[in-house]
């Protein structure tokens, strides 16, 4: 069984949460460093964007800069994701590919499992919803994405806690469609 590093919950701002993943990245694809899972939060609150989505398209900027809420790129594909500092819990999970099943859908299974397993020693019941989310009592609570490049797998996740949803859907550029449902398969406060 390989040996992992697991980094602590730590805050820092949008910036310094992705130079992190991509310094972690690079250490672990020169083998300069052992398997990682990060945990962290985002101070300020911050918008990340997929690697292939347009900013202009995703998010309303002016709508971020009122809010003092940092706008950042992720290696990782996937949609726009606001993330609340007091209401979600980020992790990334950076390991050699070769490590990692092939499959996407195996991938994420594996990873969210450990999330799902984590989530039931501390008594919250979830599930893995394929292809990259987490679901409790049919509610989104976590949702992934995922790179495979320089010959390293590294995935981002978020665990929902209490998430502002209207400040959430200020910032992004979200069809009415879409947040209808949203608002149906998110975890909400309350």
């Amino acid at each position: 069984m390989a040996k992992w590093r697991m980094l602590r919950l730590q805050a820092n701002d949008a910036f310094i949460n992705m130079a992190l993943d991509e310094a972690i990245s690079k250490s672990v694809a020169e083998s300069k460093s052992v398997p990682t899972i990060r945990f962290y939060t985002w101070e300020p609150s911050a918008v990340s964007i997929g690697f292939f989505q347009g900013i202009h398209e995703e998010v309303n900027l002016n709508k971020c800069r009122e809010l003092g809420v940092d706008v950042v790129r992720r290696r990782t594909g996937g949609g726009a994701v606001y993330h609340d500092s007091s209401g979600e819990i980020t992790y990334s999970v950076i390991a050699p590919e070769k490590m990692m099943p092939k499959g996407i859908t195996e991938s994420y299974h594996l990873i969210c499992g450990w999330i799902v397993k984590s989530l039931d020693l501390l008594g919250i019941k979830s599930e893995f919803k394929p292809i990259n989310d987490i679901i409790t009592d049919f509610k989104k609570i976590s949702g992934n994405a995922q790179t495979r490049r320089d010959g390293i797998l590294l995935q981002h996740g978020t665990i929902l806690y209490d998430l502002d949803v209207e400040k959430m859907f200020s910032m992004l550029k979200v069809g009415q469609e879409k947040i209808s449902a949203m608002a149906r398969t998110l975890i909400l406060p309350g």
